[in-house]
């Protein structure tokens, strides 16, 4: 049955002249049937350059958006409408701009987890991967808000020396990681070096070995000489550090829930391999922007990607 579906996507995405981009976060099939599997950055990036017809975007609502803010013209479906974001709901964009206003002066830094809404009211978007090299860019004396999360706008400031005003908001599934657990895994595995997302708050971060977006764990851990490394963040990315490193052990940080020995984004798993079928069959759930919006927020991206662009990231 599997073989069959994934037979039919491929037909399909010929047929249509369709690119099928995936998270890390996205199942282990959903990523080995993807035209091009990346983090926040590198899907931003291939949207806005795709000849491709229709767009698949494989992870949650924001990032169709994203990809349709860019790629206006070309056609965008995720395979679950309702794939939404725990940061991106913990900044509504008419709360986000009273805070706005209440701060006046300050250039708005938003990370790209948040809404096509949002990133209308912002100067300059960001992803995990990029966010210290361009507030680097700025002047060292520029007042800033950054939104929406509270634990990587904190690690920015702390490694860049500067005080950006912060939102108050979090990603679930990195707020939830047990540093507790975790330290008992690293008395188990004292040779495993601790990879973390910036996401995740100061008390874990302090004891990593490495902090860095998906795309730049995936790299640290497929360039070290190291054999065990300690993953803290979803659970998804450790199907593509195992295929890059099949000699080589990845072990999911744990989250506070003791029923669970890893740690997963409820969002991003709605997407199924049958749903990708059906998105692609019947050519919907559609994401739709509205072009008042659109307009908006293209200039906030497209200043992150030239900033991106010059640091070659």
């Amino acid at each position: 049955m599997k073989e069959t579906i994934i037979d039919q996507i491929n037909i399909l995405r010929k047929e249509k002249n369709a690119i099928i981009l995936a998270h890390y976060y996205q199942e282990a099939e959903i990523q080995d049937v993807a035209d091009f599997v990346g983090d926040s950055l590198a899907l931003a990036q291939w949207a806005a350059k795709t000849t491709a017809d229709i767009i698949v975007l494989c992870g949650v609502h924001f990032m169709g958006e994203t990809a349709k803010i860019l790629s206006p013209n070309k056609r965008v479906f995720i395979p679950d409408l309702k794939a939404g974001c725990s940061l991106a709901d913990s900044c509504p964009a008419p709360e986000f701009e009273k805070f706005i206003a209440n701060n006046p002066g300050h250039t708005v830094i938003s990370y790209v987890n948040t809404t096509a809404a949002v990133k209308a009211l912002t100067d300059i978007v960001v992803t995990s991967t990029n966010a210290r090299q361009i507030v680097e860019s700025l002047p060292e004396d520029e007042k800033i808000i950054f939104g929406p999360d509270k634990h990587l706008g904190d690690y920015i400031n702390k490694i860049t020396g500067r005080n950006m005003l912060l939102w108050d908001g979090v990603c679930h599934v990195h707020a939830q990681f047990s540093l507790e657990k975790i330290l008992d895994l690293k008395r188990e595995h004292p040779q495993a070096l601790i990879l973390a997302h910036p996401e995740c708050p100061a008390y874990l971060l302090e004891v990593s070995d490495h902090v860095g977006s998906t795309s730049s764990i995936l790299k640290f851990a497929t360039q070290s000489l190291n054999k065990e490394f300690i993953v803290a963040t979803e659970a998804g990315i450790l199907h593509q550090m195992q295929k890059d490193n099949p000699d080589k052990i990845f072990i999911p940080a744990p989250p506070e829930d003791a029923t669970c020995a890893c740690n997963e984004c409820f969002y991003m798993k709605m997407n199924t391999l049958e749903k990708l079928y059906l998105c692609l069959k019947n050519e919907q759930p559609e994401i739709f922007v509205e072009e008042e919006v659109r307009v908006k927020s293209v200039k906030s991206i497209e200043r992150m990607l030239e900033i991106s662009e010059r640091y070659g990231l």
